[in-house]
């Protein structure tokens, strides 16, 4: 299922629990154009490094898509000072760990480490940036390994295949119809010129954040960073267009025939992204609503179709307002053994329709307020997460800031707010439905896949 944890902390605590003690973002930038980014955090002696790129799946050409991941994963594939595999030795005997993620936004390399080992991360991380090996014979092998991961995550695993088909459907223009790992097509054809090519574009200073968070001196980080990354030579970026998605005019329905224990049932509606984190509303009254319908075990859809109807075995919706493309608002579900697709996707658009009819009430909104609250403030008991929500919020043009921003806004959504957003845009012609109808399992075939290589985050 699609779905983000939820946090039962209470609301008295999610409204008052200074985030990490108060401490406040120390901002520099390099002549170079990179931006620093660093937050303290004394609680251990611990510090968390990460380099963010902006450049993911959605930068991408027709014909090399999965060609931002294939380049996540040859990062690690050595320097002429560095050489292949040696990186993660490296960072494994100062006593840390690292890896890496690719989404359809950035791309993003981190580490965690005794506060005394930062300098090995800024001297590893400055180098790959700017001396990328790309050896031939590297991607040769790398590119089977993703190849293979494709057929493990997507392949293999009927809920992803409807999900990819489903989102490749609801985008017919926008970059986010491909999926972050790459058609596998485009994958088979891939070159390691390809990967040279979008390293070349996209992997400079001027287009990287470098978050730090932990039991630092900011100061000291900034002079370390001038030390290691003030070198690096920015150089022009590509001009991004809009790539705008065009209005749907109408449902659209896909069906996906695949080997599968059971049938399921996704229904994805276009909603507004965060774009103006001060003014809009609209989706702060989106994240309060996909929390009504499932923040907890006594919410709506649950509750409803779950436990009182059985008309589910599992059903969820969720909701991402953070991101640079356009956002999706997803519900999906199983159906209980006897009961059909058909038959919960019309009591999942019933429950819909109660909302946008009756609203939601007062007890519904301070549990879903307090919830959704103390989910993010929760994150904030992590310095690993302190630095994931600083560099995903820059890199997607939001800015750390917002953070405190959407914590107030969210305190102000109203239930007639909820119902608007509702009435608004999980309407029929702006759905997009995938269902999975299962074709028996063939028992013989093992999805259990030997990867090596990297782990997305």
């Amino acid at each position: 299922m699609i779905k983000k944890p939820i946090y039962l902390l209470g609301c008295l605590l999610a409204l008052s629990w200074p985030l990490a003690a108060g401490a406040a973002v120390h901002e520099y930038r390099l002549d170079n154009g990179l931006k620093l980014l660093v937050k303290e955090d004394h609680r251990a002696p611990v510090v968390v490094s990460q380099v963010w790129y902006k450049a993911g799946s959605m930068d991408e050409f027709n014909g090399t898509t999965g060609v931002a991941h294939v380049l996540e994963h040859m990062m690690f594939k050595g320097t002429a000072k560095v050489p292949a595999g040696e990186f993660s030795k490296r960072i494994a005997a100062a006593g840390g760990s690292e890896n890496a993620f690719t989404n359809r936004d950035y791309t993003a390399y981190f580490q965690t480490l005794e506060k005394s080992k930062l300098p090995l991360a800024f001297e590893l991380e400055s180098d790959r940036m700017a001396h990328l090996s790309l050896a031939d014979g590297e991607f040769a092998k790398e590119i089977k390994v993703v190849m293979e991961e494709r057929r493990m995550r997507t392949e293999d695993n009927p809920q992803s295949k409807v999900y990819e088909q489903l989102v490749a459907t609801a985008f017919e223009a926008n970059p986010y119809h491909h999926p972050v790992i790459g058609w596998m097509d485009d994958l088979e054809h891939m070159t390691a010129a390809d990967a040279r090519a979008w390293y070349r574009r996209w992997y400079a200073p001027n287009n990287a954040v470098l978050v730090v968070v932990g039991d630092v001196d900011p100061e000291a980080v900034y002079r370390l960073a001038k030390r290691y990354f003030g070198p690096l030579k920015p150089h022009a970026l590509p001009l991004r267009k809009p790539q705008r998605e065009p209005r749907q005019l109408g449902t659209r329905r896909i069906d996906v025939k695949a080997p599968a224990q059971f049938p399921s049932v996704m229904l994805a509606y276009h909603a507004p992204a965060l774009r103006q984190p001060e003014s809009d509303w609209q989706p702060y009254a989106l994240e309060v609503l996909a929390a009504v319908l499932d923040g907890n075990p006594a919410a709506r859809l649950n509750r409803h179709l779950v436990r009182e109807q059985r008309l589910a075995s599992e059903v969820g919706a969720d909701y991402d307002p953070l991101s640079r493309g356009p956002a999706l608002f997803i519900v999906e579900g199983t159906p209980s053994e006897g009961k059909t697709v058909a038959d919960l996707e019309a009591a999942i658009r019933a429950e819909i329709k109660a909302i946008q009819d009756r609203g939601i009430t007062a007890d519904e909104l301070a549990r879903v307020k307090s919830q959704v609250i103390a989910n993010q403030v929760y994150q904030q008991d992590s310095v690993f997460y302190q630095a994931m929500q600083i560099g995903m919020l820059e890199t997607i043009g939001l800015g750390y800031k917002t953070l405190d921003t959407r914590l107030a806004k969210l305190q102000q959504v109203t239930a007639e707010q909820v119902q608007e957003v509702a009435r608004k845009y999980l309407v029929s012609d702006d759905l997009t439905v995938g269902t999975l109808d299962p074709l028996p399992l063939d028992k013989k075939k093992s999805t259990a896949a030997t990867m090596g290589g990297r782990h997305d985050f």
